[in-house]
């Protein structure tokens, strides 16, 4: 991590860095079944005589017939839309309205692998590990009971971990191709370890090769396809629901449940309901959202795509308290107390505040010289509220340069300017291409819009009120227009 900030403690605190995994959740929605060139919508009335489906995806739902899952009265078929592959109304549709059901049976998730052959082998795997193995192994078995709904699974997506080097290359300078990068790496390494400890001690269960493109499908499906927010279910892959695709217009969430319900015709299970967000009508395609909360990096990351919206723009800022401050401790302990750590991540959004707590970690981490009495313990049950306002003249002035500075430059580390992407918007760019030059130009509003802030910041400086101030004012020593009224005040200091 370059050091950016040097001040009377000598800490390193703010560094524009990657995207944080926070530990690589895999507990998203479902991503769509993407293919690069979009195609036109059409309304399905029969899959059998329907020549834009695919043989695959008539089997597909054959086997879902078969299983119970569809019928004549299901209110959608798969249908081809401009993301490639969906789910189209066959008739009108009510708002929460449920368009699809699946028993668990059919799910795809941590009890599957532990009810496999396998299961014994995975019980003491991270949870997508042993779904990944699972994925790879049952693709490659004849007599699989998702046969033929891997079929319909795409070889990989325009997420960028599937990028080539020259792609890639289109994002330099930006997070994305940092958090791209890290991730790719710590998926090989999980994969040679995993190659190691599970599938060559155990080729009888896993007579198949499995080569790293396996496992990057595998995390590519995982990342983009499965379900959460399910009753003890924060990884599992839903097939059929997972042809629904993501659209802007549906701004709630709340459109999966996990019933108890009927799974077949002498059966009972639970079931994953799946209700329509919005009103359709005939031949409409079946949305859902994906995440409200990500930004069009991270859907570029894990789904391959973004959004026009430019409130998905998003850069983060990540704040340090440096080892070598020598109020490290103090500093450390408050920190703590007050719900953050050492290093604290801050995902600022275009168009929108800045995150709460963002300036008080900052003048936590930036305090130090005259203003360090405030880190005794005197203070130590009151010192997060007096940060949450400005502390001193200095304090404020530091944070505010040092954050510029770093906005300043993470601008220069970019190849292209936000007036070169606009012009290359305006011509007819790959899906691939026109993701890079939307998050790279959506990272440089973002990081612009940072500095503007605090350039204003800089500006009110001699027109804040800083702690002394406020402090004699509490004891009626200073006026309103900040004139001392008299008194020793060395006593109060």
């Amino acid at each position: 991590m370059a050091t950016i900030f040097s001040a009377c403690s000598a800490s390193t605190f703010l560094s524009p860095t990657i995207f944080h995994n926070k530990g690589l959740s895999f507990i998203t929605k479902v991503p769509p079944l993407q293919l690069k060139k979009p195609l036109h919508a059409k309304s399905l009335t029969s899959l059998e005589t329907d020549i834009s489906l695919s043989p695959a995806v008539k089997t597909f739902w054959q086997w879902l017939q078969k299983e119970g899952v569809v019928s004549n009265k299901t209110p959608v078929k798969p249908g081809v839309v401009p993301e490639g592959l969906g789910l189209v109304a066959v008739k009108d549709i009510s708002r929460n309205e449920v368009v699809l059901q699946v028993p668990k049976r059919l799910w795809i998730n941590p009890d599957a692998v532990a009810a496999s052959e396998i299961g014994s082998l995975c019980s003491d795997l991270k949870p997508w590990l042993s779904v990944a193995l699972f994925l790879i192994r049952e693709r490659s078995r004849d007599d699989s009971v998702w046969k033929s709904y891997f079929g319909v699974l795409p070889q990989e997506t325009d997420s960028t971990i599937y990028w080539s080097e020259e792609e890639l290359l289109e994002l330099q300078g930006t997070q994305l191709l940092n958090t791209t990068l890290s991730i790719k790496e710590y998926v090989k390494n999980e994969f040679l370890k995993l190659e190691k400890e599970i599938v060559l001690p155990n080729k009888k269960l896993f007579p198949n090769p499995i080569t790293l493109d396996d496992f990057f499908w595998a995390f590519g499906i995982l990342r983009s396809r499965a379900f959460s927010r399910l009753r003890n279910q924060n990884l599992v892959i839903i097939p059929l629901a997972d042809l629904i695709n993501h659209s802007a217009r549906v701004t709630t969430e709340d459109h999966a449940y996990e019933v108890k319900g009927a799974a077949g015709l002498f059966s009972w299970d639970y079931l994953f309901s799946l209700r329509s967000p919005l009103s359709l009508k005939a031949g409409d395609q079946v949305y859902i959202q994906y995440d409200l909360n990500k930004s069009n990096a991270e859907l570029a990351l894990d789904y391959g795509f973004i959004e026009p919206n430019a409130d998905r723009n998003a850069y983060t800022l990540t704040l340090q308290i440096s080892e070598s401050d020598p109020f490290f401790d103090d500093k450390i302990d408050i920190a703590e107390s007050n719900g953050f750590g050492e290093t604290v991540y801050f995902d600022i959004f275009f168009n929108r505040p800045l995150p709460p707590g963002l300036l008080t970690y900052l003048r936590l981490v930036a305090l130090g010289g005259t203003d360090a009495f405030l880190l005794e313990s005197l203070f130590r049950n009151s010192i997060w509220g007096h940060l949450e306002l400005p502390v001193s003249h200095d304090n404020e002035e530091l944070l505010c340069r040092v954050v510029r500075e770093a906005c300043k430059s993470a601008l220069a580390g970019y190849h292209t300017t936000i007036e070169e992407d606009n012009k290359l918007k305006e011509t007819n760019l790959d899906s691939r291409l026109a993701i890079a030059v939307g998050v790279r130009e959506g990272e440089k509003k973002v990081l612009q819009q940072i500095d503007e802030t605090f350039k204003e910041k800089e500006l009110e400086l001699d027109r804040l009120q800083y702690y002394q101030e406020r402090r004699l004012k509490d004891l009626g020593l200073c006026g309103e227009a900040g004139e001392i009224i008299g008194g020793d005040l060395e006593k109060f200091f």
